[in-house]
């Protein structure tokens, strides 16, 4: 008999590939599900990225392989946006690689920087990939909490009890630690004073701090990185990505910011892995960090602001109850004390209401008692799914 690998049994199915197809069931059954569970952006992109892409597509010398680290328009271009929003200075050849998305920035420096044995902390809530992805590699997951108690951010000191057990002679058998702020799934600020201390307990501890960056232009009139703390290079990581920022999730453009030696072994991993994306692809991304101020207000603020609203409706509907402070293309909430659980709660929406909203506990067992609603649908579904909900309350 013919067996898949043994790493196979350390992960499942990524809960919304499986989840999606008992909803596009479902929607063939005539049930007309209005999908509010996923961060996946339905507003375009601007027109001069489109117009770009379309431009470069019609170039018949420009269908060939493109360099591993990309188009020097691309990392130029990067470069210049960390500089126009976060005052940070980056060297757009040695200090930058753009990557197909985070998913794969999780693969490559994972590769890169942790053995298999070693251990990586992650945060409980916290994206699944971090998990799985450290599964896969032959990581050992350490959870370290986040709590509504205290704003959704680290607790550093346990952290510090953490890395302390796990130190022998000096040496941590901690090498990587995944931070994400602003905040998916409980739409917790980034802020300065965390990324310092992250910075602090990176540099005391001699292991890697990445943060996942996607989220900070939606509902946030201030961005910030963890780039912009001195030292931050030197031992940490930064992830961004166009997908959430710029209304491109299909395209797979993101990056990754760090020191030039860092940058150099993950290149090696990359290199070895995929061979560049499109030229139009990069060109238009390239064109798409300059898009306005005036265009991400638009987008990232006012459009946001409006659907947001009325996902607060959805969430004082269910009887759940959330921080107004959150920011990102999700609201976070905790259920009633009514429901035993949470599917209790997201099952009855799915199968009475035809509304899908994701149950928190994906996210980690802090998250087991929570629902989050996406902002990534029209405000007219989003009414239609408040009026359902309504109905069915």
């Amino acid at each position: 008999m013919i067996q898949p690998a043994d790493r196979l049994s350390s992960v499942s199915e990524y809960y919304f590939s499986r989840k999606l197809k008992e909803v596009a069931q479902l929607n063939a059954q005539g049930k007309d599900i209005i999908s509010l569970a996923i961060g996946s952006p339905d507003m375009p992109p601007s027109e001069q990225t489109i117009e770009k892409l379309c431009e470069v597509a019609h170039d018949p010398s420009a269908h060939g392989y493109q360099p591993t680290m990309g188009t020097p328009e691309l990392r130029q271009a990067m470069a210049g946006f960390y500089k126009r929003w976060y005052d940070v200075d980056l060297d757009a050849a040695k200090e930058i690689l753009p990557l197909i998305g985070s998913k794969e920035g999780i693969l490559h420096v994972t590769l890169a920087f942790v053995n298999p044995g070693d251990e990586v902390l992650v945060p409980n809530p916290g994206y699944p990939t971090y998990t799985s992805l450290s599964k896969i590699l032959g990581a050992k997951v350490v959870n370290y909490n986040l709590k509504p108690e205290n704003g959704w951010q680290p607790d550093f000191d346990e952290l510090e009890e953490i890395v302390s057990r796990r130190t022998v002679e000096g040496r941590s058998s901690v090498k990587l630690m995944w931070t994400n702020y602003p905040n998916m799934p409980t739409g917790a600020p980034a802020r300065l004073e965390t990324y310092e201390r992250l910075v602090r307990f990176a540099q005391d501890h001699q292991l890697v701090v990445v943060n996942d960056n996607p989220y900070s232009f939606i509902l946030n009139e201030h961005p910030l990185s963890l780039l912009q703390v001195e030292g931050a290079k030197d031992c940490c990581i930064e992830f961004n990505s166009m997908s959430k920022s710029h209304n491109m999730p299909g395209w797979r453009v993101g990056l990754c910011a760090t020191n030039a030696e860092f940058i150099s072994w993950i290149l090696k991993v990359q290199s070895n892995i995929e061979s560049g994306t499109f030229r139009g692809i990069q060109l238009a991304a390239a064109e798409a960090y300059q898009n306005s101020d005036e265009w991400h207000r638009t987008y990232n603020i006012e459009t946001y602001a409006r659907r947001r609203r009325l996902a607060e409706q959805i969430m004082q509907a269910l009887g759940c109850e959330f921080d107004k402070g959150q920011v990102g293309m999700f609201l976070w909430g905790r259920i009633p004390s009514i429901y035993n659980n949470v599917e209790e709660l997201t099952e009855r929406v799915l199968h009475e209401a035809r509304v899908f909203i994701t149950p928190g506990f994906i996210f980690g067992s802090n998250g087991e008692r929570y629902i989050r609603i996406s902002l990534c649908a029209k405000e007219e579904k989003i009414e239609q799914a408040l009026e359902r909900i309504k109905h069915i309350i």
